[in-house]
């Protein structure tokens, strides 16, 4: 019985958790709907069935919707940068700032005029849909330059984070004040320390090709697709590249609040961790000038990273949920169906 009352007791507190992680993203965003004047609200608040909910775009250009925080003014802009906490891990949240912030080195190196603004840290999205909170069907997403980010809530239930896009350009910032700045410092050495350790044998598996695609396969497509499953199996490795694996692919899941990511990483382990599959393209080597890729894919996954561009020291990142990207089709029915008459 002490064990029953114990397990009980403990799934009480994940559902409790649970829930008040998604209800802070509810209130964090109906707070920022509240702060809006009118003419912000047109451009920030869409319904949640249609068709610019399915916009994910990573590079610069002029046509985002949304509201940018260069339109806010400062209330606005704390609300705005709390409901991004309220989605993101502690560490994805420094991440995607510092990737915003990333701008101003990228006008340094490009030697734009200050008055130039086709590099700016505020040209970054925020754009709602649907209605926050209750019963109701709603997401909403984070999008601009090298961060993009759609999140989409059922029943005060976060359903889906994804797409979900981090870039870096540069990889490593190479000069200037921010000299030696790696935002994405980890996902890289991690996928090298994997790739280094694989046996020749293991290597012809996983070498998919000599050179590194110039960019994710998957792009920026409505729905993510990967014709080609070659790689090294999970089944393959040794139990200490098994666990060098599963700490890549936790990297990436753990950019999201800790039970989404947990949620995301049960849907992985229910598929079959043996069928997950490692897959890298191009140099082995650290560092600029070294163009690499690689992939994790599994029945539920895919996680793209690539460092090809500006000579290997760009790379762009992503996570893409093959059941629930952009929450799924099943959850556009289910709204569709009437769901948020209730």
């Amino acid at each position: 019985m002490k064990i029953k009352h114990f397990i009980a007791i403990a799934l009480l507190l994940i559902s409790t958790c649970s829930q008040s992680q998604t209800d802070d993203m509810s209130r964090a965003a109906a707070n920022f709907i509240k702060l809006l004047q009118p003419k912000q609200m047109a451009q920030a608040v869409y319904p949640f069935d249609t068709t610019e909910r399915y916009i994910f775009g990573y590079v610069p250009k002029t046509d985002r919707k949304g509201l940018s925080v260069n339109e806010m003014n400062d209330q606005q802009k704390t609300a705005a940068f709390t409901l991004m906490k309220a989605a993101l891990s502690k560490e994805a949240y420094a991440k995607a700032r510092a990737v915003m912030q990333l701008e101003l080195v990228l006008k340094a190196l490009e030697n734009r005029a200050a008055d130039d603004h086709y590099r700016d840290t505020g040209k970054y999205f925020f754009t709602v849909f649907g209605k926050p909170g209750g019963k109701h069907v709603w997401g909403w997403r984070l999008d601009g330059h090298h961060l993009s980010f759609n999140f989409t809530s059922d029943t005060k239930k976060i359903v889906a984070g994804t797409p979900g896009f981090m870039g870096s350009n540069p990889a490593v910032v190479l000069s200037g004040p921010e000299k030696g700045k790696e935002i994405l410092h980890d996902e890289t050495r991690l996928g090298l320390s994997l790739v280094q350790s694989l046996s020749e044998k293991q290597l012809v598996a996983a070498m998919i090709s000599a050179n590194a695609p110039a960019d994710i396969l998957t792009t920026d497509k409505r729905v993510a697709v990967i014709t080609d499953k070659k790689g090294i199996s999970y089944a393959d490795m040794t139990v200490e590249q098994q666990k060098a694996l599963m700490q890549l692919l936790s990297l990436y899941i753990q950019r999201y609040t800790h039970l989404f990511a947990t949620s995301m990483m049960e849907d992985i382990e229910k598929a079959g961790t043996k069928n997950l599959v490692f897959s890298w393209a191009g140099s082995m080597e650290d560092g600029p000038g070294h163009a690499k890729y690689y992939r994790i894919q599994g029945p539920t996954i895919v996680i793209e990273y690539d460092n090809t561009q500006n000579n290997g020291n760009h790379v762009h990142t992503v996570v893409r949920d093959l059941k629930n990207d952009f929450g799924g089709d099943v959850l556009l029915e289910h709204y569709r169906s009437g769901h948020t008459k209730n």
